[in-house]
C-alpha cells in the first residue's frame, strides 16, 4: 500500500511539471511571411521587404486569385543598416509577431547581389525560424517588385515563383545549396534569376472586349557569381547549355531542322540524359572531356516528309547532338572567357581524380580552369516517334 501510495504521489508531482501549451502561438497573432526581398539602397542601407499573407483569403476557398475582392497578401519594408536592424523596424509596422518558418522564397535584388550576399546568407542560415530549403532568386532589379506584384493562377507571387522554380524547367537552388557552393573550392555559386513583366491578358468583366494585363513574376535563366558576388547572367538557351554541362535532369524540348527541309522545325521531347566529365592533367595542362547521352521523342514536325525512315531517324539525331553541343559550347564560352569562373562543378571533377594535385590548385583553381581545355561530345538517340509516320495534314501525292 506504501509503494502504491508513493507511485501515485510521484506521478502527480511529475505531471505537475509536464508543459502544456505555453509556448503555443495562435494563427490569428502571427504575420506569415510567404516571400523575402533584400535590396541595397544608395544610401548603403539594406531594405527588407517580406509579402505577408491574408490568412482570410486561404480559408473556405475564397480569395484574390485571378483578381478577387479580397487581397492574399500584404507586402511591407523597412530600411536599417543590417538585415536583422530592418527586421526590427519591419515589426515596428506589422501589427502581429513576424513568422518566417513558411517563406518559401529569398529574393536578392541585383545591385544588392552585385554587393556580395555573404551577410544576407549569414542571417538567414543563422536565424532558427527561416527555411534552408527557401528557393534563392536574384532580381533584375528590385526584389520588392517580385514582392508587390500578383499573380493570375496562384494566390500571390511567391507562390508562384516557388512554383516555378519547383517545376525545375530551369536551374533550381535551395538557400542551403547555395551555401553549400560558397563554401566549395571547386564550383562557383548560381542562383536562378527572376524578372517582373506584363504576362498574357485577362478579359474584364465590366468592358467587354477590354482585357487587362498584369504584372507577374517569370524565372528566366541564371544569376552567376564568384565567391558571393554578382558578375553577370545567363539567358535560357545559355542556361539549356549549362543544365547539359553540369548534368542535371531538367524537361525540354529540341527543336532542329527538318532533315529534308531546313525551313521547317522538328520538336523532340527528351526522355532522359546523362552527362560525364573526364579530367585529364599531365602536370601542366588541365584537359576536360564532357560526354553527353540522351534519348527524346518526336513530337511535332512541320515538313510533310516521312521522318520514320531509318536515314531520316538518323539524320535527326546528328542533328539533334549537335544542337546540344552548341548549347553547351555557348555556355562554356561565355562562362570560361566572359566571367572566368566554374559554375559547373568541373573542379569538384578534378579533384575526385587527382587529390594530391588539387591541394596544390584550389586556391587558384578559377585561373586554372579558364586555360583548360574542355571537349563536348553527344551521343543522341531518338526512341519514338508517336503514331504518324507523316504529318496528319500532309497533302495528298
Amino acid at each position: 500500500m506504501i509503494k502504491k501510495t508513493a507511485v501515485v504521489l510521484m506521478l502527480a508531482v511529475l505531471s505537475s511539471l509536464l508543459g502544456g501549451c505555453w509556448s503555443r502561438k495562435e494563427i490569428s497573432e502571427l504575420a506569415i511571411v510567404l516571400g523575402v526581398g533584400v535590396d541595397l539602397l544608395p544610401n548603403d542601407q539594406i531594405r527588407l521587404s517580406v509579402q505577408i499573407a491574408q490568412p482570410g483569403a486561404f480559408y473556405g476557398g475564397g480569395g484574390a486569385r485571378g483578381g478577387g475582392m479580397q487581397t492574399a497578401s500584404w507586402a511591407v519594408s523597412a530600411e536599417g543598416k543590417t538585415i536583422d536592424e530592418a527586421a526590427r523596424y519591419l515589426a515596428m509596422r506589422v501589427p502581429r509577431e513576424i513568422y518566417w518558418g513558411h517563406s518559401m522564397i529569398l529574393v536578392i535584388g541585383e545591385k544588392m547581389a552585385r554587393e556580395g550576399i555573404g551577410l544576407i546568407g549569414d542571417f538567414f542560415n543563422r536565424e532558427k525560424e527561416p527555411r534552408e530549403t527557401m528557393w534563392l532568386l536574384v532580381a533584375e532589379g528590385e526584389a520588392r517588385d517580385v514582392l508587390e506584384c500578383g499573380s493570375i493562377l496562384e494566390k500571390t507571387s511567391a507562390q508562384a515563383a516557388a512554383f516555378l522554380t519547383r517545376m525545375k524547367t530551369g536551374f533550381a537552388v535551395e538557400l542551403r545549396e547555395f551555401a553549400e557552393m560558397l563554401a566549395s573550392k571547386g564550383v562557383q555559386p548560381v542562383a536562378t534569376r527572376v524578372i517582373v513583366k506584363e504576362q498574357g491578358a485577362v478579359p474584364c468583366a465590366a468592358q467587354e472586349g477590354v482585357a487587362t494585363a498584369y504584372r507577374q513574376v517569370e524565372v528566366s535563366g541564371l544569376a552567376i557569381f564568384k565567391e558571393d558576388r554578382l558578375v553577370g547572367w545567363l539567358d535560357d538557351y545559355e542556361t539549356r547549355g549549362f543544365l547539359w554541362l553540369k548534368g542535371e535532369t531538367f524537361k525540354g524540348i529540341i527543336t532542329v531542322p527538318s532533315p529534308g527541309d531546313a525551313y521547317k522545325a522538328v520538336s523532340l521531347r527528351l526522355r532522359q540524359a546523362q552527362t560525364k566529365v573526364v579530367p585529364e592533367y599531365d602536370g601542366e595542362r588541365i584537359r576536360f572531356s564532357v560526354k553527353i547521352r540522351t534519348e527524346a521523342d518526336m513530337v511535332e514536325q512541320q515538313s510533310f516528309e516521312d521522318l520514320a525512315k531509318p536515314e531520316k531517324i538518323k539524320a535527326l539525331e546528328s542533328l539533334m547532338a549537335e544542337e546540344i553541343r552548341a548549347m553547351a559550347t555557348t555556355a562554356l564560352e561565355k562562362v570560361q572567357r566572359g566571367y572566368g569562373v566554374d559554375i559547373f562543378g568541373f573542379g569538384d571533377a578534378f579533384h575526385r581524380k587527382y587529390k594530391e594535385d588539387w591541394r596544390r590548385l584550389k586556391d587558384r583553381w578559377d585561373e586554372e580552369f579558364i586555360r583548360a581545355e574542355v571537349s563536348v561530345t553527344v551521343e543522341a538517340h531518338i526512341r519514338e516517334i508517336g503514331m504518324l509516320t507523316r504529318p496528319a495534314f500532309s497533302p495528298e501525292e
